[in-house]
């Protein structure tokens, strides 16, 4: 798994974990600190809703907390002008479809939003390529063929 993260991923990470160690935590502590003051627990709905927020939260402030330790932001392309972590790279298949996405680490991967993980088989078989380049694309699904468009440090106005 690859520990590179865009600036604006590690200020989001950075971002979620502080919001819920200052804020979700402390407001769930105090909820179960309030259910539990109301006497038998066992059948108090509120308390055993919040133990297991406070768990999933706690949960997820080790993960977030573990990952930020070995994160590090990704540099400026070695290649300029090739397709490299962070880049937006706009490519066009066979049939004339044209896709763009921004080769990301696995911590701000959201397809949604154009965000794919360099890890995977089509961030991979991009890496290091050049503009009008043909990559191969093995996928799960099948073989891809597809030419490279546009390589970008920012994201295109047509893919917005």
């Amino acid at each position: 798994m690859t520990n590179l993260i865009t600036a604006e991923g590690l200020k989001k990470l950075e971002a979620e974990y502080h919001h819920l160690w200052r804020v979700e935590r402390p407001k769930v502590v105090q909820g179960v600190s309030e259910a539990a003051a109301e006497g038998d627990r066992s059948e108090n709905a509120e308390y055993i809703y919040g133990k297991k927020r406070l768990r999933e939260i706690d949960r997820k402030l080790k993960h977030l907390g573990s990952r930020l330790k070995v994160l590090r932001v990704a540099s400026s392309p070695a290649k300029p002008g090739a397709v490299s972590f962070g880049c937006w790279v706009t490519y066009e298949d066979e049939e004339g479809s044209e896709r763009c996405y921004q080769l990301v680490g696995p911590d701000e991967i959201d397809v949604a939003q154009g965000r794919i993980s360099i890890d995977s088989p089509v961030g991979q078989a991009l890496l290091h390529k050049r503009l009008d380049d043909e990559v191969l694309i093995r996928r799960p699904t099948g073989e891809l063929v597809v030419y490279i468009t546009g390589i970008s440090a920012v994201r295109p106005d047509s893919a917005a």
